[in-house]
């Protein structure tokens, strides 16, 4: 499974930029190629969870991009449903994770790939017995809303 993510989050990154120039939204240097390991990664605690910060900032051809990568304890939720005006891609990377989505509920396990289409209102939650470890990507381009 680790060494597919990478190139599943670049094949679907790849797949929904657009070739038009970026606002810099977020302004500061654009993200530069590197490799993030798990082990230099410190999980910050949080109520539901723990919290890995991997990137966010700039790209070449995107306004943002930004992924962590969230722990959920048992029967634990994201936080309360709220609307995104980006869209976001989760990978989980182990559980069972219940997507909620514009009302509508599923189920996902290791290896599934959930997306949020823009404008969605969305919230996760850890649906078993143990902690559910999940990767987020989400990204800003020149199309995605503003404010």
């Amino acid at each position: 499974m680790k060494s597919f993510l990478p190139f599943a989050v670049l094949s679907i990154l790849a797949s929904t930029t657009h070739a038009k120039a970026p606002e810099r939204v977020s302004g500061g240097p654009k993200l530069v190629s590197t490799v993030f390991e798990w082990d230099k990664l410190s999980p910050e605690a949080k109520p539901n969870g723990l919290r890995r910060a991997v990137l966010d900032g700039p790209t070449a051809t995107l306004d943002r991009l930004h992924t962590h990568i969230t722990t959920l304890n048992p029967g634990e939720r994201s936080g309360e449903p709220r609307l995104h005006p980006q869209e976001e891609v989760i990978i989980v990377k182990e559980g069972t994770v219940e997507a909620n989505f514009d009302g509508k509920s599923r189920m996902a396990g290791p290896g599934s790939v959930i997306f949020f289409a823009s404008g969605a209102v969305t919230f996760l939650r850890n649906a078993g017995q143990t902690p559910a470890t999940y990767y987020v990507v989400y990204y800003y381009t020149p199309l995605t809303p503003k404010g």
